[in-house]
């Protein structure tokens, strides 16, 4: 970051701003939302300044700003538009050590106004380090439209009743003491009977949960997608974001983590084939005993969790310790495998089922219904198949399937570094020795890439018209 955003206290300090013109007015707009005194030095002010000026809401002085007007100022805008004016305003406020920004000058200012969305007391900045101001402002106005208009005042409510809420446990139950008022009953209530409602509804909240039985803890499990942090469902980023803790497989990518509450425990319960692993006994117990002490639990998982990730024997390990949970369902792997190729799953005339496949589990290499896979059209996503290659091979060989039978191997599904190989079965061993594939990779059997199966098809419309 070439900025670092924080915010600064302005209340009862002076912001200067040199200019009155029309530049000036776009700032001080945004400034007198503020609890600054403001003063503006300038001739030939705009009337919505002296304006401002009658009304006693800034002071006005039709003249330059001079290295005498900014003792103790706590921000100086230059905004006369006129560059050299800018500038010698700008001199002289560093000389006096006051942070400068000059409008429209973003190599020569000390610092950015970002886009705001004001819901006094609860701010949101967005800045793009003045590379997008467009996109900033797009990013404000969803902002604007996803925020409550009471939100400000359902903030000062909840500051006043701190003292309150501070006879609950911290963590979890104060976090649903909070979500439940700022966006369930209090918002409600708020809506029909105004600030006193909501008063009214958070003071029953705090009773209700102080002499009440305590809220138990409970596990998410989540589908992380293939890695993009876009594919995540809205429903599986509130879970991240209301975790206590995450335990999160290995395959799950950085970006997602990043999704996570900040002060939530990362855990990284790693399961590797042939390689190091976390028992799956291991992964249960840890679960439930963060669970048991009253914590939210996410399990994320890469993918789908229902998708060869040993769900089932995790709920069965929850429910046998009491333990309330929930499945967010995730993008799997062949899903945007598929999307990267730019194929279809299905197609009329092709094939009218799909199927998942894994090429290992937890005994080794496993035994499918190699007949049915090995029919031409026939269409399957193969999952952990790196070192079952071989075996995979031979086994649809011997059930007949052709050696041109395409294969597409997707490296990093949905991942800016993705890699997609297209081969064919009798190739599909030596393939994937020679591109060097190390990262988690799907086998897409019976499928081309987009560009491959074109340039197939264009090959075959020429032997055909040859004949």
């Amino acid at each position: 970051m070439q900025h670092f955003p924080v915010f600064l206290r302005v209340s009862g300090k002076r912001i200067v701003v040199s200019g009155a013109g029309r530049a000036a007015v776009a700032k001080l707009r945004l400034l007198l939302k503020t609890e600054a005194r403001i003063a503006v030095f300038g001739s030939n002010p705009d009337p919505e300044v002296l304006a401002w000026h009658r009304a006693d809401r800034l002071n006005h002085a039709a003249r330059p700003v001079e290295a005498g007007d900014l003792k103790r100022a706590a921000l100086l805008y230059c905004a006369s538009g006129d560059a050299a004016e800018d500038a010698r305003a700008a001199a002289i406020g560093r000389g006096q050590g006051v942070p400068v920004n000059i409008v429209d000058n973003l190599t020569d200012s000390d610092f950015i106004t970002p886009a705001l969305v004001n819901r006094d007391p609860v701010t949101v900045a967005i800045g793009t380090e003045g590379a997008a101001p467009v996109l900033a402002r797009n990013l404000r106005a969803a902002f604007e439209t996803q925020l409550p208009a009471s939100l400000g005042a359902l903030a000062r409510i909840g500051q006043a009743f701190r003292p309150a809420s501070a006879q609950l446990p911290a963590g979890h139950i104060r976090r649903a003491l909070w979500a439940e008022f700022f966006f369930g009953r209090g918002l409600r209530s708020f809506a029909t009977e105004g600030e006193k409602g909501a008063r009214e509804t958070l003071r029953a909240l705090i009773h209700e949960l102080s002499a009440g039985a305590r809220p138990a803890g409970w596990v998410s499990l989540v589908g992380a997608g293939p890695g993009d942090p876009e594919l995540l469902t809205l429903k599986a980023r509130a879970r991240l974001q209301d975790a206590d803790v995450v335990v999160h497989d290995r395959l799950v990518s950085s970006e997602v983590l990043e999704l996570a509450r900040r002060e939530a425990e990362l855990v990284c319960a790693g399961k590797q084939g042939f390689g190091p692993s976390w028992p799956q006994a291991a992964i249960n117990a840890l679960m439930i005993r963060h669970a048991k002490a009253g914590r939210h639990v996410v399990r994320l998982k890469s993918g789908d969790p229902a998708v060869f990730g040993r769900l089932d024997e995790e709920i069965e390990a929850l429910e046998c310790a009491g333990v309330p949970w929930e499945i967010v369902p995730g993008v799997t792997a062949a899903l945007s495998a598929a999307a990267d190729m730019g194929a279809s799953l299905t197609r009329r005339g092709r094939n009218s089922e799909l199927r998942f496949l894994t090429g290992c589990d937890v005994e080794g290499f496993t035994e499918q219904d190699w007949t049915s896979l090995a029919r031409s059209g026939s269409v399957a996503a193969i999952y952990m198949g790196k070192r079952a290659a071989a075996f995979l091979r031979g086994r649809l060989l011997m059930r007949g399937a052709s050696p041109s039978t395409p294969v597409t191997v997707v490296e990093n599904a949905s991942r800016a570094d993705k890699r997609i190989a297209a081969t064919t079965l009798l190739r599909l061993p030596e393939t994937l020795e020679e591109s060097g594939i190390s990262g988690p990779a799907v086998f897409m059997l019976g499928l081309l890439p987009r560009d491959a199966r074109s340039e197939a098809e264009a090959g075959a419309e020429t032997l055909k018209s040859a004949v």
